[in-house]
């Protein structure tokens, strides 16, 4: 009996031993061998992770939409609700020279609050602007003259100042800031969000000023940006052309 119970100890303690001595030398082997492959991070654009960086080229494209569809949405409507509209359709006025009229104004206004807004933002705040100025200002006036015409579309539909502004606001502005990657990531929206995002003109400007001011002039990812603002530029045309009317019901 004994000798059984000295044999356990023994075999026990050999056993213990054992592990011991493996795990010694597996630590040993790990300590001593190196990586195959040394993976290390790299942020290409905005390295230092500045929010304001990000957010205030996107803050711009609030401020263009605010100025483009809810002023706009206001002015026909205007011209109704005071009973000016009719003297303006006795004129030999054009459909073409009735909206540029109602458009160019508030086209210099928006063009004067992009360059305030440019000032700010990279005199004041001092966030980094890699692109091209001239650029800049192309492919606003293109998006601003998307969001004019949407706006003058709401305007020229509801003919009623009180409902064109709250149509701009769910229409134009809540869009802007919720669905057009401004505050929200888009690619961690739900599917279905994601692809109510494409109609949503926002979305592609967000996404060129971010480029110009983090990147620079990347004109692969401008040109499809600027693709999508020309077919909403177009189809907005088309659709506010045909709904204005030059005479009275």
């Amino acid at each position: 009996m004994s000798i059984l119970i000295i044999y356990i100890v023994t075999k026990t303690y050999l056993t213990g031993i054992w592990q011991i001595w493996l795990q010694q030398q597996s630590q040993q082997q790990l300590i001593n061998s190196k990586p195959i492959v040394d993976i290390t991070s790299h942020v290409w654009f905005n390295s230092a992770a500045i929010s304001k960086n990000f957010i205030l080229p996107g803050a711009i494209t609030i401020i263009m939409t605010i100025i483009g569809s809810i002023l706009t949405s206001l002015v026909v409507a205007r011209e109704w609700e005071r009973g000016t509209m009719e003297a303006l359709l006795s004129t030999p006025m054009t459909k073409l020279e009735f909206l540029l009229s109602k458009l160019i104004p508030y086209y210099f206004i928006g063009l004067l609050a992009l360059i305030i807004c440019f000032l700010v933002t990279v005199g004041i705040m001092h966030v980094p602007f890699r692109g091209s100025f001239w650029l800049l200002l192309i492919l606003s006036s293109l998006y601003l003259w998307v969001i004019l015409q949407l706006g003058l579309l709401i305007s020229t539909v509801t003919r009623n100042q009180f409902n064109a502004a709250m149509i701009a606001l769910n229409v134009a502005f809540l869009p802007a800031v919720m669905l057009s990657g401004f505050v929200f990531e888009i690619n961690s929206m739900p599917a279905i969000i994601q692809i109510i995002t494409y109609i949503i003109p926002a979305r592609y400007y967000v996404n060129i000023l971010q480029t110009l001011f983090l990147a620079g002039d990347i004109f692969s990812v401008m040109l499809i940006n600027v693709g999508f603002l020309l077919m909403c530029l177009l189809l907005l045309f088309v659709v506010i052309f045909k709904k204005t009317q030059m005479q009275l019901d």
